[in-house]
């Protein structure tokens, strides 16, 4: 069983950058896909990023450009580098750890085996 516990959400002003950090433990790390994912308030929770196991990235188009993400295998860390942040990023972001390819992640969020509890993201105009 994987734990996922990310840290790094808060307000930001439009423009403003925010790092994202998720933290995995208590089971194997090893192979997983990671991924962030993210929910607004009264909308359905969408695919933001993945990174595989050995370094490949899917980005979703409202992140291309503006959103990074990268994972540091030894440490069990995934991270989401986001800047440029527009009011409509205000959202919970959520960590998820896949046993599927990326491109599967991507396009189906029940493709998830772990998910994290996430942290809220709060952009204002």
């Amino acid at each position: 069983q994987v734990q996922l516990v990310e840290s790094g959400g808060g307000l930001v002003q439009a423009g403003g950058s925010l790092r994202l950090s998720c933290a995995a433990s208590g089971g194997t790390f090893s192979g997983y896909a990671m991924g962030w994912f993210r929910q607004a308030p009264g909308k359905e929770r969408e695919f933001v990023a993945a990174i595989s196991w050995t370094g490949s990235i899917n980005y979703a188009s409202s992140a291309k450009g503006r959103f990074t993400i990268s994972r540091d295998n030894a440490k069990k860390m995934v991270f989401l580098q986001m800047i440029s942040l527009k009011p409509e990023d205000t959202a919970v972001y959520y960590c998820a750890a896949s046993g599927r390819p990326i491109a599967t992640m991507a396009r189906d969020r029940f493709a998830v085996d772990y998910w994290g509890k996430g942290t809220l993201v709060t952009v204002s105009s």
